[in-house]
């Protein structure tokens, strides 16, 4: 989640760096606007960015949420954010979902489970492994990610449920009945929570924590006031109890974001936590 400021500018100074150069953009292969659904007669999409010399075969997706605001953003603009996989060989699939206020938050898990699913199934039109899918976010794609790592996709027919190999969750929420409760002051803060809370359960990837999740690595800051830092916790303590492998990293004194020594040490750790388990 995130306050006013818009999804794609939060998102962005995650990994900010002083912009695309052109021998970053030569080096890859860019597919804008790939549809994996449709809802409202809009189409649903996601851009693939994959490395043309050193692609290892597998892939990871990013959930471009905040606030589950899912914005669209010229793709050359966002390559900034993937260096630290694509230097590695990885392709990165960036997804968009039904965005708030539209939609709320059982819908935006809806898309992206759609997402994973068409994905899954068509990889080997990107030259990846199913088997081997990444998936990562911050905030509100935190909570997706865990939904997808916890759930999976979305049944189709008589398939297999498409699952992901590896998530890395950036101060997700991971329990969201404290703010989808009437008397929370989140539901006006954030449209998508304003759904029946007797949903709750059924989108809150705490409650879904069973022995074959994916293997997950949490971050978070102990100063966070929007995402307090006990969801990574609780959910760490589930996926022990289920015996997931896990990590959880605090970074001391970060609060709903980190500066630039903690973003530099989550993007390593991310980029060796995928290769740990999907390579």
């Amino acid at each position: 989640m995130h306050s006013k400021l818009g999804a794609a500018a939060i998102i962005l100074a995650i990994f900010f760096q002083a912009g695309t150069s052109q021998a970053q953009l030569d080096s890859l292969k860019v597919i804008p606007d790939v549809v994996y659904g449709h809802k409202d007669g809009m189409a649903l999409t996601f851009d693939v960015f994959q490395p043309k010399q050193n692609a290892n075969g597998h892939g990871v997706l990013f959930m471009v949420s905040g606030g589950w605001v899912s914005s669209w953003a010229e793709p050359k603009q966002i390559v900034p954010m993937f260096k630290h996989l694509l230097d590695r060989g990885y392709t990165v699939l960036a997804v968009r979902h039904g965005s708030s206020p539209r939609y709320v938050v059982p819908e935006c898990v809806g898309d992206v489970q759609l997402a994973l699913s068409f994905i899954a199934k068509h990889a080997a039109d990107w030259q990846i492994d199913p088997k081997k899918l990444g998936v990562f976010g911050y905030s509100a794609g935190g909570h997706l990610s865990l939904m997808l790592g916890t759930v999976g996709g979305a049944k189709q027919g008589s398939d297999e449920v498409a699952r992901v190999a590896a998530v890395v969750a950036v101060f997700p929420p991971t329990d969201l009945a404290p703010y989808v409760a009437p008397e929370s002051p989140r539901r006006e803060q954030f449209p998508a929570l304003k759904f029946d809370p007797k949903r709750a359960e059924t989108v809150s990837p705490l409650m879904h924590v069973t022995a074959d999740d994916a293997p997950t690595l949490l971050y978070h800051g102990d100063k966070d006031e929007l995402v307090p830092l006990w969801h990574s916790e609780k959910i760490q303590k589930a996926f022990d109890e289920a015996k997931v492998d896990n990590k959880l990293v605090v970074i001391p004194g970060a609060a709903h974001g980190f500066n630039e020594e903690g973003n530099r040490r989550l993007a390593k750790d991310m980029a060796d936590w995928f290769d740990e388990y999907l390579k």
